[in-house]
């Protein structure tokens, strides 16, 4: 018969596997804890970005420019002029006309291009209610979007903009999203083609980018707005 005491575990073994327990909880507990610090700074984060580009927004509703017929753009970060000095000078400002921009950075066609809420372009239609001509700009926050997205934006947009004079112009290829663009570009152009509206692809334009491979520099704002004014209808 085996004796009671020898199945008693020895004292030093018990306190080694209680400090071992001990060690792992707190490490869980230290390991759960770094990524609620995490995902509330990425919240913060995030949060905060949506306040600045609302603030852009708002800023650039308010900057009318130009002289001649109303022309209102429709775009995001680079109708905004995100990252330059002087947001007044992207391209919008070389187009002809009182032109006024309503840019959110960061949206595009589709519902959820943008994470910050309902900010498609389909959205922000009732800026161009007396515009003599409507440009709409973008496509490469759509990069990662299936085609139902962006076809079911693009046919609300068109919708809200019955009876205008409507231009849209496609995604210019960005390093960063190009296989996007160029999907989108496709996208775009048959939807424009069946809608009888005006489509200018950018998808070839050779354009200086910033660091991020995304935004365009000073150069490339005037570039990509001349080469949008001589598209435009007299």
């Amino acid at each position: 018969m085996i004796r009671a005491d020898h199945l008693r575990v020895p004292r030093a073994h018990s306190r080694a596997a209680v400090s071992v327990t001990l060690a792992l909880t707190l490490a869980v507990g230290l390991v759960l804890a770094g990524v609620v610090v995490l995902r509330d700074r990425a919240s913060a984060s995030h949060a905060g970005g949506c306040h600045r580009f609302a603030a852009d927004h708002a800023a650039r509703l308010r900057d009318v420019t130009g002289s001649g017929r109303s022309v209102v753009v429709i775009g995001d970060s680079w109708s905004v002029g995100y990252k330059l000095t002087d947001p007044a000078r992207a391209w919008p400002s070389r187009l002809p006309g009182r032109v006024r921009v309503d840019g959110f950075s960061g949206s595009g066609f589709s519902a959820h291009a943008s994470s910050c809420g309902a900010v498609s372009y389909a959205t922000r239609t009732r800026t161009a209610r007396n515009a003599d001509l409507v440009v709409v700009e973008g496509g490469l926050n759509d990069f990662d979007q299936p085609y139902a997205a962006v076809r079911s934006g693009f046919d609300r947009l068109v919708s809200r903009l019955a009876g205008h004079d409507v231009v849209v112009v496609g995604p210019a290829p960005a390093p960063r999203r190009l296989a996007g663009a160029r999907r989108v570009d496709r996208w775009l152009a048959a939807l424009s083609r069946a809608a009888g509206i005006d489509y200018v692809s950018s998808i070839r334009l050779r354009l200086p980018y910033l660091p991020d491979r995304l935004h365009l520099t000073l150069a490339g704002h005037r570039e990509f707005g001349d080469f949008v004014a001589r598209h435009l209808p007299a």
